[in-house]
């Protein structure tokens, strides 16, 4: 008995071209293409110029856990299993997961390939720092629980990057001014490489009034993080530490705003320093 595997595969969020020609190849070859949306996922390979050899498929979240065991026994069989989801990368707030988990459990092969995603294109877009960020999902839907989850992020320093309905990106937005305030930078992204693509970047208050005049299309939004902020006299404490060490005040002072995100300009951190003296 061959052992075969499982493809997890990326497929473009709006315009064909950008599928790989790994994934025109694995959608061409797989015995099974496990996808959220048949339909979708015909239109993709007719688009392609590709026939999908195998058979295909719904993995969606409501039959997920009843198909994983019949495709992990297609898997142990020989075949290569194709996963997809309707656009970007499976699992990332998309089907897939119970899969790809039962697959690891079974000591199946799994392999990826790589291509579209909202989250890492928006972030790319957005002009918000990217080397560390966070991905939050969908915003929860009923206000209280948004404002919550808001308030969870208040203190974030990573760029958070979120999913959001157009029927309710004003309220949403209404809610982070009301949690956030009005100033928290952000960008809202609408519907990404396809034809009426949309990057509106401004503080939360001024996307919050543009928001209100209705919104179509598929929404990511990108959250700026939390600006961090510096206890002074903590910082007073580490540069007196440093000076008593034998650096000079000026060299201490520096070396202390450096080390610190947040931390008040040297020049207020050279005054406060000298008064503790």
């Amino acid at each position: 008995m061959t052992t075969g595997r499982l493809l997890i595969g990326a497929t473009p969020l709006g315009r064909p071209d950008d599928a790989s020609a790994r994934l025109i190849e694995a959608l061409g070859s797989a015995d099974v293409i496990a996808a959220e949306d048949t339909r979708r996922i015909r239109a993709l390979a007719q688009a392609l110029g590709v026939a999908p050899a195998g058979r295909v498929v719904s993995l969606y979240d409501q039959n997920e856990a009843s198909r994983v065991p019949g495709l992990l026994e297609e898997i142990r069989a020989g075949a290569t299993v194709l996963l997809v989801s309707d656009a970007g990368m499976p699992l990332i707030n998309d089907p897939g997961y119970r899969l790809v988990t039962a697959c690891v459990d079974a000591g199946l092969p799994i392999g990826c390939l790589p291509g579209p995603s909202a989250v890492t294109t928006a972030l790319a877009v957005s002009g918000l720092p990217s080397d560390r960020f966070c991905f939050e999902g969908f915003a929860p839907r009923r206000s209280a629980q948004r404002r919550a989850w808001f308030a969870s992020l208040a203190d974030e320093p990573r760029t958070c990057v979120f999913f959001e309905s157009p029927r309710r990106l004003a309220e949403c937005l209404r809610d982070a001014v009301a949690v956030l305030g009005p100033d928290r930078r952000a960008v809202v992204c609408r519907e990404l490489t396809k034809t009426h693509e949309e990057i509106r970047r401004g503080s939360l208050g001024e996307l919050a009034d543009w928001a209100a005049g209705g919104v179509l299309g598929e929404i990511t939004v990108v959250l700026a993080g939390a600006t961090p902020t510096a206890d002074l006299d903590a910082l007073v404490a580490e540069a007196n530490a440093l000076i008593d060490a034998g650096m000079r005040v000026k060299d201490a002072c520096a070396q202390v705003v450096a080390a610190h995100p947040g931390a008040p300009p040297r020049r207020v951190l050279y005054d406060a320093v000298l008064r503790s003296r």
